[in-house]
């Protein structure tokens, strides 16, 4: 258990910080995020001048789209950061049917990180092997998600028009953010216009790239930090659900794993947490199986929240990309974890590739670059 508190423990200087003072800057980097969000949905919009359809025709591919969700979470290393830039871009005209594989993609990009958490163990082979077959477990089941939605949205645009339907449901107020009072629009709206202000000074195409660039830095520092911060708030409480839940059905763990995930803001966090648990033979890859599916709804809470900051006539489509990765996530667990001859594909096929990795730890390596970065570039290459 020992190792696994290590791997837990937040930044030292989150540590240091009174608690209120912790709260405190969180509260102020929700804020940061919110503004960064509409940032780089009125920067995208204006740098495009309203041309975004033509700027993305590249990616009219939807394997196109998937992969540069994967690749840029997978550098980033934060669904959470790349879903809510994805919101934003949706804000600034981005197609939706474009957004859609690249929220997919973010799903499979974020895996990486649990991945390379198993790595510390490599010193010692049954350790490194347990850990691996954890770690992958994440890998199978996104890339299963993808395998089995992605033909159905390309097909009968499924996720599109259900989540169309809720953003009707829930639109009927402030979310629609256009006639109605917007409190979030209220709160961020001052330091918006004080940046547009500044950008506002530059060329028109300047002026766009240059609120992107600024709402890109400010939401990298916002959920990072953010993360940080949840992490040293909650992890003591979220290590205590994991534990509490392992063993206890499908149904515990599926909702310990998102609500975990709310809490600390990243579900790479809450899938890193229980790769060392594993490894030290703590837990079974299996017992955690459940958890890591919950993991993949909870992370879905950041998009929600970045697309409640946007208004303006793309206020809906922003909201509706978020629904989609709602959506895109829930059906996943129903339809592969509620089918009893898909559910086992995943735990089988990541204990299988953990018994040759641990036998050859370079193929590790190898799996690494090449499912998250070899193949898709080289699918660019091909596609483009």
């Amino acid at each position: 258990m020992s190792s696994s508190l290590q791997e837990a423990n937040p930044n030292i200087l989150m540590q240091t910080l009174p608690k209120p003072m912790r709260w405190a800057l969180l509260f102020i980097l929700v804020f940061a995020m919110l503004t960064a969000v509409s940032l780089i949905g009125g920067g995208f919009k204006t740098a495009t001048q309203e041309h975004a359809n033509q700027l993305f025709d590249f990616a009219s591919n939807p394997f196109l789209g998937l992969i540069i969700g994967m690749v840029a979470t997978a550098l980033i290393q934060s669904s959470s950061t790349v879903s809510s830039v994805i919101v934003a871009m949706v804000a600034g005209g981005l197609p939706i049917e474009i957004a859609i594989p690249m929220m997919m993609g973010a799903n499979i990009g974020t895996s990486i990180t649990n991945t390379i958490v198993s790595l510390g163990h490599i010193g010692n082979k049954e350790e490194f092997q347990r850990a691996f077959n954890a770690a992958t477990i994440h890998d199978f089941f996104n890339i299963f998600a993808v395998l089995i939605f992605l033909p159905l949205e390309m097909t009968f645009g499924m996720l599109e028009s259900l989540s169309a339907m809720l953003v009707a449901i829930f639109s009927t107020g402030a979310t629609a953010g256009v006639d109605g009072f917007n409190p979030i629009k209220a709160v961020t709206g001052p330091i918006i216009g004080l940046i547009t202000y500044v950008t506002t000074q530059l060329p028109t195409i300047y002026d766009g790239i240059a609120r992107i660039l600024i709402g890109l830095a400010l939401i990298v520092l916002s959920i990072t930090w953010m993360g940080k911060i949840m992490k040293s708030l909650m992890v003591g409480r979220a290590r205590e659900i994991l534990q509490n839940s392992l063993g206890r059905g499908a149904v515990s763990g599926i909702t310990s794993g998102t609500f975990v995930t709310v809490l600390v803001q990243s579900s790479s966090t809450t899938t890193s947490l229980m790769v060392p648990l594993v490894g030290n033979g703590i837990v079974t890859a299996r017992a955690i199986y459940p958890f890591t599916l919950g993991a993949n709804i909870g992370t879905c809470i950041t998009a929600l929240i970045a697309a409640l900051s946007i208004t303006g006539p793309n206020a809906g489509l922003a909201l509706q990309i978020a629904f989609v990765h709602f959506c895109y996530n829930v059906l996943a667990v129903l339809v592969i974890y509620g089918l009893a001859f898909i559910r086992e594909w995943p735990p089988n096929l990541s204990y299988q590739l953990s018994l040759k990795v641990a036998e050859q730890k370079a193929y590790g390596l190898a799996y690494i670059v090449g499912v998250f970065f070899v193949v898709p570039l080289a699918a660019v290459i091909f596609l483009a």
